[in-house]
């Protein structure tokens, strides 16, 4: 069992504990990732733009880009993203591409940084999600499940590998349990639309764009708190209550079993299995990596096209200061400084999680905040996670999505401005 202590130790250590390396505080994968684009620097434009390329043709070579309307949309986007990234990159083309706030903030502040902070970080996942620690935590975390996410047990491995791991990881596994039988339909909703968040990598660039990277600790965990709160209270309302209890094809709902032993017991048993199970070091940084990298593609693509469509959206248009409204009567309770700005982060929130920290980057240091936990928090956004939960046997319409992140958002502004209106 030492690969479970050793190597869950050095994954708490690479994610969690700040390290102070030539006179600067931060986690040690940030350090790492800081270390490699110094070295590569000058070749990162061109490494993310040829990724940007494989992604975009991809489909088409696989034939699968019009299997659906939603492929076919989104296939269009990815070429979309070529062509804007292609411009930014060699410097030519539309003003409104090139302004400093829109494309190249696109590219060099989330594009460059994501490109080397996603495969580094699928690496150093090995160490936190293949020894042990996941089905650890996981067992830990059943009695609480039921009776607060109405969910079983089972769900809490979904949670901790969004959280952990990615959104896509998340979804995998709660489709899988969701087919195989595990939930009911209202449960893998629960799941899918609660617990799929941005993985911690995500968080990092959300931090470091926010300029709360200080704060990291203090971030990270209360955003977890926040982002289980807000789902433990829309379990509760529309449209999520009044989804059914159905199984997948109408299949025998199979019960969690649980062994006949204290809960700490059962826990240290599962991460022993688990461990007896887990593939090779090598095996387990090979696979993840090859995920990591396929994940970053996938997001270039998404930020380059959906994100820079939002960003045009916010910057030329009217349409996301008057949607923001609706959220003013949700701020205005609190003596909040940029109003606008924060209601206008949450606005855009659900085009692509890292939008907010875009529009927010200028805010005082409690909206920073604010924005940083919501982005996260919200969890639905048109990008990433709404594509894939719609490619699920997960069947929930986009108006409900909608919905859902409405009052995801609002929840979590209630929550989250007297706390960071108290602190900051």
């Amino acid at each position: 069992m030492w690969k479970f202590f050793i190597y869950s130790l050095i994954g708490i250590i690479c994610f969690f504990v700040p390290i102070t390396i030539n006179g600067k505080s931060t986690l040690l994968i940030d350090h790492i990732v800081q270390w490699i684009t110094f070295l590569v620097n000058p070749i990162l434009p061109y490494y993310v733009l040829l990724l940007i390329i494989i992604g975009a043709l991809h489909p088409f070579i696989n034939k699968k880009w019009n299997k659906s309307k939603t492929d076919i949309i989104f296939s269009l986007f990815k070429v979309l993203g070529v062509f804007i990234a292609f411009m930014i990159v060699f410097d030519f083309g539309p003003g409104f591409v090139l302004k400093e706030s829109i494309g190249p903030f696109l590219y060099d502040k989330l594009a460059i940084p994501l490109s080397v902070l996603i495969p580094v970080g699928a690496i150093l996942l090995t160490f936190l999600v293949g020894y042990g620690l996941l089905e650890f935590i996981g067992v830990i975390m059943r009695p609480v499940m039921k009776p607060i996410f109405k969910t079983p047990g089972k769900s809490a491995v979904d949670a901790v590998a969004s959280f952990v791991g990615s959104y896509s990881i998340g979804l995998l596994i709660t489709n899988k349990v969701y087919k195989n039988g595990g939930y009911t339909h209202k449960e893998a909703v629960i799941v899918a639309t609660g617990f799929s968040t941005v993985s911690a990598t995500f968080m990092i660039i959300v931090a470091n764009t926010l300029g709360i990277i200080e704060h990291w600790n203090l971030y990270f965990w209360f955003t977890l708190a926040v982002t289980f709160i807000v789902t433990a209270i829309t379990v509760q309302l529309p449209p999520i209550r009044f989804e059914k209890n159905t199984t997948y094809q109408n299949q025998p709902y199979k019960e969690e079993k649980r062994r006949n032993m204290p809960l700490l017991k059962e826990s240290w048993l599962e991460a022993k299995l688990a461990v007896k199970n887990a593939d090779s070091l090598i095996g387990n940084v090979r696979e993840n990596l090859r995920d990591g990298v396929v994940m970053t593609i996938a997001i270039l693509l998404s930020i380059m096209s959906i994100g820079f469509l939002g960003l045009i959206i916010a910057e030329y248009t009217p349409i996301i200061e008057y949607v923001s409204y609706i959220f003013y009567p949700f701020i205005s309770i609190f003596p909040v400084q940029d109003v606008a700005i924060l209601a206008q982060a949450s606005t855009i929130s659900i085009v692509e999680m890292l939008l907010p920290a875009a529009i927010a980057q200028t805010a005082d240091l409690a909206t920073r905040f604010i924005v940083a936990v919501m982005s996260v928090s919200a969890i639905i956004f048109f990008s990433s996670v709404v594509p894939v939960i719609l490619s699920t046997e997960i069947k929930i319409s986009v108006g409900k999505l909608v919905l859902i992140w409405f009052e995801r958002v609002v929840l979590t502004l209630l929550i989250t401005i007297p706390f960071a209106l108290w602190l900051f």
